[in-house]
């Protein structure tokens, strides 16, 4: 089994991670992962309720726009242009309770209403936001399905890439890993060190888009005293609330480089002088 995952892997393509830099071998390739994202995204979508706050919506759409122009911007003027093309923006907020949010491959990003009051201004909702379209930027879905392969179809696998083949026959695997794990491979159940480096490069991306990233510190307070620790949120299976406020903190010098305080402008008032004319 050894040798399967080092020849998987052999055959496999490597990747670097933006801001972080860190090396992924990927068994899958961005067609494969983009198409069966956007049919679970679809299929969820078919049965969601979009929120009707039209003010909370506007607000979910316009940081998700800030920061997919600051994305495809830093990916752009680091050649990564081709990699902008991978992306397909849309910004929902759905009515659910649950303190949620998440983002597919391509970039379908989906909000939840429990999660405002505990984000509370659109900084801190740039914050969450930014972890998750990291999670997209570093492909970590991708990462996640290629590891399954190896793990559950390495024999099939190896024998389908060797012969050429298959690519129905990987198709039906991939699809087959998706269905049994009911999409949390693209929604949910990171590893935490993917987790830490979604917080990492998604403290970045909410700088680049103009956002104070020193909220993140202030919201990760107010997400531990809504949820325990986390344990019944988007983060159960993440990092401890207080090894990720640590992290932060260690990261916000990196990330306050990024951020641009927003100008601001006064407006200087004048007042008339009045001249009063003597009578003769």
């Amino acid at each position: 089994m050894s040798m399967v995952a080092a020849l998987l892997v052999s055959c496999g393509t490597t990747k670097t991670v933006p801001i972080t830099g860190r090396q992924q071998s990927l068994m899958v390739s961005d067609d494969q992962v983009l198409s069966l994202s956007f049919q679970e995204y679809s299929d969820y979508m078919k049965t969601a309720k979009a929120s009707t706050n039209s003010t909370n919506t506007a607000m979910v759409k316009r940081v998700g726009q800030n920061i997919a122009k600051a994305v495809e911007s830093y990916l752009t003027q680091n050649g990564m242009a081709e990699e902008v093309k991978t992306y397909s923006w849309e910004f929902n907020l759905v009515q659910d309770n649950q303190v949620n949010a998440w983002c597919m491959p391509g970039g379908k990003i989906v909000v939840y209403e429990g999660l405002l009051p505990v984000t509370q201004d659109e900084a801190s909702l740039a914050i969450v936001m930014g972890h998750e379209i990291a999670h997209a930027v570093a492909r970590h879905s991708a990462e996640r399905l290629s590891n399954a392969y190896k793990e559950q179809y390495g024999a099939a696998a190896l024998s389908a890439l060797l012969q050429g083949a298959g690519v129905s026959s990987g198709w039906q695997q991939l699809a087959g890993l998706v269905h049994q794990y009911g999409g949390a491979l693209f929604t949910s159940g990171f590893s935490r060190k993917q987790e830490s480096e979604a917080d990492h490069i998604g403290l970045i991306f909410a700088a680049m888009a103009g956002y104070n990233p020193e909220v993140a510190v202030t919201f990760w307070q107010r997400m531990s005293s809504a949820t325990g620790g986390g344990s019944n949120s988007l983060f159960a299976d993440h990092p401890s609330d207080a090894t990720r406020i640590e992290q932060i903190q260690g990261w916000l010098p990196e990330a306050k480089k990024y951020y641009t305080p927003p100008k601001t402008t006064t407006k200087k008032t004048t007042t008339k002088k009045s001249t009063t004319k003597k009578k003769k």
